[in-house]
């Protein structure tokens, strides 16, 4: 065809038509975009002075502790020192605090904190006490939600791998811990070759006390050596159970990746924990010599204790048939999590297709018309499709966690495929999925793990993070995501970073706890051994090479601030009290050659550091939280003389030595 002259420019003219017509369009989406993306802003947008509307509780796995965090801001309130020392505060340094990490394997200033779990009352959660695990050095501690501090650590003996907890039943009667590396129980000297039928795992059922929220190991389940993941409780009809994952039930102890995956199906562990109370409490079991510590912070003395407990009730589960049951779970089973009604049981096969789910109803009927496919170690295995409430057909890649709303509907994370799957209970119909960034582990809803969840936020914890924030060198914190969920779509809102590596979360409204949170500790209700409660308390006493100085502190000054007489060689105790009686005004203590911490001590608080003196001369010591406008004067003096110095014991406020 000729192209004239007049067709060319028709031909030009429409170019710019479609061009004008891609731009508009172009322009318009990159309104709607801007729209949408201002949208989402105000969403997580938290104004000055005002607050967030839940709480987030997440683990710091290796960091041995746990963050607290506010949604929808994403913003980091505080950090709970737990089973690490935290020189922030002076946690596990100073002498209050220190028994708290006491083991029978002696002080053990870290662990790697798992799983967060909050109490409940009725299935629902009340904001009492949040309980973790330490994996390593296996340990269960309670924080207290008035003051947000660990108040006491139970070591759980006859354990490794302190995995498949801590995780509280209904009414918080228990706390559980659960065995993730099997072990001779009791330990010995053995062959690691000989592990198959010779290790033994253990399910520790703690009892916790309906006042004060104290730890008592109630009993432990001597189970077959095969590894138990993750554990939740039944609720509302399935109360009274709790169900534990396991893999590597081929019992191997070598190359795990390739010898532990060779069964089709591992099990989940169904054990009837209401029916192992009325057998130990009629006397049953058998009391196995041990050595585990426990250790209790008294807020009234505000020290911690530490006591070595010397033997713990074992539970042979043939003792007690009809109270332990395995149903099978395909593959390397990660997740167990229970629906709020208590009917379902999902479990997330790692190597799986499908995301398999069990029904409570079910398991009940298989049991009383004994639909057995054999037995493990004398432990009836139930037959897999007589327990089988369904499966969502291939959802994604490397299901691992499960969390639910109030709606009916289920959350799934997926490591490989790194997304979450939105699923409906009872059809198993996929109902949305969403990319996270990436490979997810867990995700968390508030009150996720209760008879009654909120359907307003999920996040996900990641755990790599590649190019979501500004690189800081090789080490980069763990990315988060948060989502709405309270429509029939996930939409993403957020990523926010989170410390250490966070393997499970607990959240609730912040509305459940925010009213009643302490401000203060009453002077008056101070009964620390060395406390001073006014200037008047104060004093310097030696007894031998020790010298225990009770010392008040307020804006803006020590009493004493000058100390003389110390040698060296001392052992000198400096135990202050902050004799502030108004919210948020802690003083920080800290002298030259302390090989502990700082102190923080809040107010109506006491704490002690130790200070060793190596040399002669005058030290200063000061307060290193900026509390008023004077803080820099906020300091003071100790004279160090000779060891065979004969230096009087002195000290003052406000005037010379003489």
């Amino acid at each position: 065809m000729k192209i004239t002259m007049k067709n060319l420019l028709k031909l030009i003219i429409a170019t710019l038509v479609v061009l004008v017509a891609f731009t508009s369009c172009n322009n318009s989406n990159s309104s709607t975009s801007g729209a949408l993306s201002s949208n989402v802003a105000e969403r997580v947008y938290v104004p000055p002075g005002q607050h967030d509307s839940h709480y987030a509780f997440i683990s710091g796995g290796y960091s041995g502790n746990v963050t607290v965090y506010g949604l929808p801001s994403g913003r980091m309130f505080k950090e709970i020192p737990v089973f690490s020392q935290f020189p922030t505060s002076g946690y596990g340094y100073s002498e209050e605090t220190k028994p708290l990490l006491n083991t029978s394997y002696g002080f053990i200033p870290w662990d790697d904190a798992h799983h967060p779990d909050i109490s409940q009352t009725n299935g629902e959660i009340d904001g009492r006490y949040i309980f973790v695990n330490g994996n390593n050095t296996p340990r269960i501690a309670k924080i207290d939600l008035l003051t947000f501090e660990t108040t006491e650590i139970i070591e759980i003996p006859n354990s490794a791998g302190n995995h498949s907890s801590s995780y509280v039943t209904d009414n918080t009667e228990y706390v559980v811990a659960g065995t993730r590396f099997a072990v001779p129980v009791p330990q010995k000297d053995m062959a690691i070759k000989d592990y198959k039928g010779n290790f033994k795992g253990t399910l520790s059922f703690i009892k916790v006390d309906s006042e004060d929220g104290g730890m008592e190991i109630k009993f432990q389940i001597l189970m077959p050596g095969f590894d138990y993941d993750k554990a939740h409780p039944g609720r509302g009809k399935s109360h009274g159970w709790f169900f534990f994952t396991t893999y590597n039930t081929e019992e191997a102890s070598t190359l795990l990746e390739v010898n532990a995956s060779q069964n089709d199906k591992d099990f989940v562990a169904a054990v009837n924990w209401k029916m192992i109370e009325e057998y130990v409490n009629n006397g049953g079991g058998k009391m196995m010599p041990t050595n585990y510590a426990h250790n209790v912070y008294d807020e009234s003395t505000h020290t911690a204790t530490s006591t070595m407990k010397k033997e713990v009730r074992v539970i042979d589960p043939s003792e007690v048939p009809g109270a332990l049951y395995f149903l099978p779970m395909p593959k390397s089973p990660h997740g167990c999590d229970v629906d709020p009604t208590g009917e379902y049981i999902v479990g997330s096969g790692k190597l799986s297709a499908n995301v398999t789910v069990h029904s409570f109803t079910k398991m009940l009927d298989a049991i009383k018309n004994e639909k057995f496919s054999g037995d493990a170690y004398g432990i009836p295995i139930l037959n897999f499709e007589d327990v089988l409430a369904g499966a969502v057909e291939q959802p994604g890649l490397g299901p691992l966690h499960t969390e639910f709303d109030d709606r009916g509907n289920a959350y799934t994370t997926f490591f490989i495929s790194s997304e979450v799957v939105k699923w409906k209970l009872g059809t198993w119909e996929v109902l949305d999925r969403q990319p996270t960034f990436y490979s997810v582990g867990h995700l968390t809803i508030a009150g996720g793990n209760s008879r009654k969840p909120d359907g307003k936020y999920m996040f996900a914890m990641n755990k790599i993070t590649k190019d979501r924030y500004l690189p800081t060198g090789p080490e980069l914190e763990h990315s988060a995501q948060l989502y709405d969920i309270s429509g029939d779509k996930m939409e993403l809102l957020l990523d926010f970073p989170t410390h250490g590596e966070p393997h499970y979360a607990a959240a609730m409204r912040a509305d459940i706890i925010k009213e009643r949170s302490k401000k203060i500790y009453k002077l008056e209700e101070n009964n620390h051994a060395y406390v001073a409660k006014t200037d008047d308390d104060v004093k310097v006493v030696r007894n031998g090479n020790e010298v225990h100085i009770s010392m008040t502190t307020i804006r803006s000054h020590f009493s004493p601030d000058n100390i003389e007489g110390i040698r060296v060689g001392d052992k000198v105790y400096f135990h202050v009290t902050n004799l502030e009686q108004d919210f948020d005004v802690p003083h920080g203590f800290a002298i030259i050659g302390q090989n502990t911490s700082e102190l923080l001590i809040m107010p109506g608080q006491t704490k002690t550091s130790v200070w060793e003196p190596k040399q002669v001369g005058v030290w200063p010591f000061y307060c290193t939280d900026f509390c008023s406008a004077l803080h820099q004067e906020m300091q003071g003096y100790v004279r160090v003389s000779a060891a065979n110095a004969n230096t009087p014991l002195k000290w003052s406020l406000g005037e010379d030595i003489e």
